[in-house]
């Protein structure tokens, strides 16, 4: 039984891989989704607290200001990477979340992978660069599993 994080920045893919893995039957939550981060953008930790005291085996994906204070109760933190240019290539094409359409947040995407990063990557126990095939790393993740 192993607990995955996937984190990394906006256009890295971490909802592809959890849909590629979720087709395999792995239990996976994307927390961009149902609530799971709150108006302040962090994780509501309580719900989080929960969810990783239920659940045994699970794969959650995201990326927020407070997820450091999981990283003890996760057996591996999966770092997702791509050059800038395909993180912003990939958010301008997306059709699933509006965030990176605009300059500003286009911008803001650059800024982040400059600051913030780094720090995922500090905490992080594996990365993945996501010029791979999906089917690759989902293999890869499944190896940890």
């Amino acid at each position: 039984m192993t607990r995955i994080l996937i984190t990394g920045m906006s256009g890295t893919g971490k909802t592809t891989l959890l849909d590629e893995l979720t087709s395999r039957g792995h239990h996976a939550i994307d927390t961009d989704y149902d609530g799971w981060v709150l108006s302040d953008g962090t994780w509501d930790e309580r719900r989080m607290d929960q969810l990783l005291a239920d659940q045994v085996d699970v794969i959650v994906s995201g990326t927020v200001e407070n997820q450091g204070k999981f990283y003890d109760r996760f057996d591996h933190v999966v770092l997702l990477t791509a050059p800038l240019d395909i993180l912003i290539e990939r958010v301008r094409r997306r059709t699933n979340n509006p965030y990176g359409q605009t300059p500003e947040q286009q911008a803001e995407i650059a800024h982040y992978a400059q600051t913030v990063e780094p720090l995922l990557r500090a905490g992080a126990t594996l990365e993945l660069d996501t010029q791979q095939p999906v089917t690759t790393l989902a293999n890869t993740i499944e190896s940890l599993t």
